[in-house]
């Protein structure tokens, strides 16, 4: 049997887009990695139900957001919607209410557009934000970085310059109107965030910091107030790092986080009253791992190291949360978002 993830990656240097990545999970191996979507640093992007993709876009000095139809190894872009300035950070998807979110770190905006039944896009409100910044150096406006839905179909807004997460109200016609706000410790660097299958707890993710913050989520009025913060390298960590991509394991056992730094995944299992211990750190063999992600029966982790244009694959142990590499040095170009195809 075999299943595919579809990588985003950056084109600055010899990536030419989105390549998919084909796993033979009886084997435990990577067995073919192939350009599928061309594209201009498409560096996040989701996958609807029905396989159409949805990824960043950058044309030469415009950057937006582009829909593409994948069908028998065919690639054809549907839709763009593209405006001057950099290209968002991240994209989130909500398909009940079709509905497709973006997050520009640089123009610090929340847009949102709607999926068209012939999945071309239109947007339908703008949301910047503005205000008190953090004191890192990289926090020198509001940037903000994530941008998809609470469980409750609200969405949440990390804003890594503000230290900040925002919690937005959205019709079905798709404006947004802000319900609370969540602020973490000054440089915090709120990046992203992932909630437990129950709801009710999520776990946010700061990237300047190195911290991972377990919060109780009220779906009431939508806020969020603090349980704790646990460092996601070790404490005498003293050369750079960012924390990066965060997932939670579907039975909410186990929290996976990245390292750009460091350079490795770090395990956490989630205690009975919904806190977190740190159980492994794991090398990514390789650097500067922005992204990762789960396969469909979470029996394997893929990892892609951007600056090494190489992916690492591990098994994963469903009762202990543990991984053990399996596969390193399988060469992809550029590699930032990885996503179950």
């Amino acid at each position: 049997m075999t299943e595919q993830f579809l990588i985003g990656t950056y084109t600055k240097k010899d990536s030419k887009g989105m390549y998919k990545v084909t796993l033979d999970d009886d084997a435990g191996k990577i067995t073919k990695v192939e350009l599928a979507i061309p594209s201009q640093k498409p560096a996040y992007l989701q996958v609807g139900s029905d396989k159409t993709v949805y990824a960043v876009k950058q044309i030469d000095d415009q950057g937006g957001v582009a829909s593409y139809s994948l069908k028998d190894d065919n690639a054809k872009m549907l839709s763009k919607v593209l405006a001057a300035g950099a290209p968002p950070a991240y994209v989130g998807l909500d398909e009940e209410r079709h509905l497709l979110y973006s997050a520009n770190y640089h123009t610090a905006k929340v847009d949102v557009f709607r999926i068209n039944p012939d999945h071309t896009l239109t947007q339908t409100d703008s949301v910047l934000h503005q205000g008190a910044t953090g004191p890192q150096p990289e926090q020198d406006s509001p940037h903000v970085h994530f941008a998809d839905l609470t469980p409750d179909k609200r969405l949440v807004v990390c804003d890594l310059g503000m230290d900040l997460v925002v919690v937005y109200n959205v019709s079905d016609d798709g404006k947004l109107t802000a319900v609370s706000r969540y602020k973490s410790e000054d440089g915090f660097g709120s990046r992203h965030i992932a909630f437990h299958p129950n709801g009710k707890y999520a776990y946010l993710l700061g990237e300047l910091s190195s911290k991972l913050e377990v919060l109780k989520y009220n779906a009431n009025d939508g806020t969020f107030s603090h349980v704790q913060t646990i460092k996601t390298i070790p404490a005498d960590w003293t050369s750079h790092n960012g924390a990066a991509a965060i997932r939670l394991s579907s039975d909410g056992k186990f929290i996976y986080t990245s390292n750009r730094g460091e350079n490795t995944i770090a395990v956490f299992e989630i205690q009975p009253d919904f806190t977190v211990k740190h159980i492994q750190s794991i090398s990514t063999e390789g650097d500067f791992p922005r992204d990762f992600n789960l396969s469909a029966d979470e029996s394997y982790l893929l990892a892609s190291n951007q600056n090494s244009d190489n992916l690492t694959l591990y098994k994963r142990d469903a009762e202990t949360g543990k991984l053990t590499m399996l596969q390193k040095d399988v060469h992809c170009p550029e590699p930032v978002c990885v996503q179950r195809f």
